[in-house]
């Protein structure tokens, strides 16, 4: 079990995945400065119930822990932080700090490798030509990516046009094979609307 600051916002972190985020009240611009002073991560859940800004959220009962790896500071002196994501949790105990900071105690996720079954290389390929038409940080991914179960079903999972409810349950669930099960069975319905 960890103890994580979370920062609950309105979209679904997945490992290996990438977030940029405007960073302004007060609570985030403090655990962001003691994440990047001590090299720790942060946990990201969706909002279970709430809103990203003012009285703090809600969140779901799990998320991904996030790496600070970019900021900048906009025109208008907003920080900017772009965070990758790490590890997969599962929320145990929330508590809010006097400063509105949630945060909780967590059991932390390995994936485990696991290999592209045959009935699931359908998404392989279509992973590989969404990712040659988006670009982006996984556009030059290495052969070797398409055969992991966790990492296409996690790539999909975010470039798919599915609702971030959709995502909670595939980020929840603790099988690659049954997330990729899932992903195609969604993905018929998907390319017809």
């Amino acid at each position: 079990m960890k103890e994580l600051p979370l920062f609950p916002l309105h979209a679904v972190l997945f490992p290996g995945g990438e977030l940029r985020l405007r960073v302004f009240e007060p609570r985030y611009l403090s655990m962001v400065r003691d994440c990047t002073a001590g090299n720790r991560v942060f946990g990201v859940c969706q909002i279970a119930d709430g809103h990203e800004v003012g009285v703090p959220a809600t969140p779901a009962s799990f998320g991904t822990t996030a790496q600070i790896v970019d900021f900048n500071v906009d025109p208008q002196g907003i920080l900017g932080i772009v965070v990758e994501g790490v590890q997969r949790f599962h929320v145990k105990q929330v508590r809010i700090r006097d400063t509105g900071m949630v945060v909780a105690d967590v059991d932390l996720f390995e994936d485990e490798p696991s290999t592209l079954r045959a009935e699931h290389s359908l998404l392989a390929s279509l992973l590989d030509k969404i990712l040659e038409q988006a670009g982006g940080k996984h556009a030059k991914a290495p052969a070797r990516l398409f055969d992991s179960a966790c990492w296409v079903g996690y790539r999909l999972a975010e470039l798919l046009p599915l609702d971030n409810d959709q995502r909670q349950g595939l980020l929840q669930c603790a099988c690659p094979h049954q997330r990729l099960s899932m992903l195609l069975q969604w993905v018929p319905k998907l390319t017809r609307e």
